[in-house]
């Protein structure tokens, strides 16, 4: 006796893959919607008896308005006191990072030679320095996103 057996292909219903996958999104939406950052969620935090209070890490603005006057933390300088206050902060601790902030609009003078002029007077300074700026709002972000500390400048080169 024969038994006859069917031969049926296999199939991948997509049906039940769609509703899968768009209860899985609905989730992960609505448990981003509802969760609350920890940030936020009060708590009292224990006391220690070998507790020390963090210390921030020591840092030095120098600061170019608009109109070209150099500040260095909020204090009117010359940009011939730069370099002297920097080994200042250096010598009072050598951690001391430094941020050169340019006021952003349309100046009454050109502060480009003026933020290279500080950048050549802190060549030799041997601490971190960063240039502080607003995030750029498009998707193209700039991935160079380490601080840089000032090296000697390089040779131009001309284009005959």
């Amino acid at each position: 006796m024969r038994i006859r057996r069917t031969v049926h292909e296999p199939r991948i219903e997509l049906i039940p893959l769609i509703d899968v996958m768009m209860f899985l999104l609905s989730f992960f939406i609505y448990s981003q919607a509802l969760a609350v950052r920890i940030s936020v969620v009060p708590m009292e935090l224990r006391k220690f008896q070998s507790a020390q209070a963090a210390k921030p890490v020591p840092a030095a603005t120098i600061s170019i308005t608009l109109d070209g006057k150099l500040y260095y933390n909020r204090v009117p300088c010359e940009l011939s006191d730069i370099a002297g206050r920097v080994a200042e902060s250096k010598s009072e601790d050598t951690k001391t990072v430094v941020y050169i902030a340019v006021a952003d609009g349309q100046g009454t003078v050109d502060r480009a030679p003026i933020m290279q002029s500080v950048w050549d007077k802190l060549r030799g300074c041997g601490l971190q320095v960063n240039f502080v700026g607003r995030p750029i709002d498009t998707d193209e972000k700039n991935p160079a996103t380490t601080p840089t500390t000032p090296t000697a400048p390089t040779a131009p080169t001309t284009k005959p």
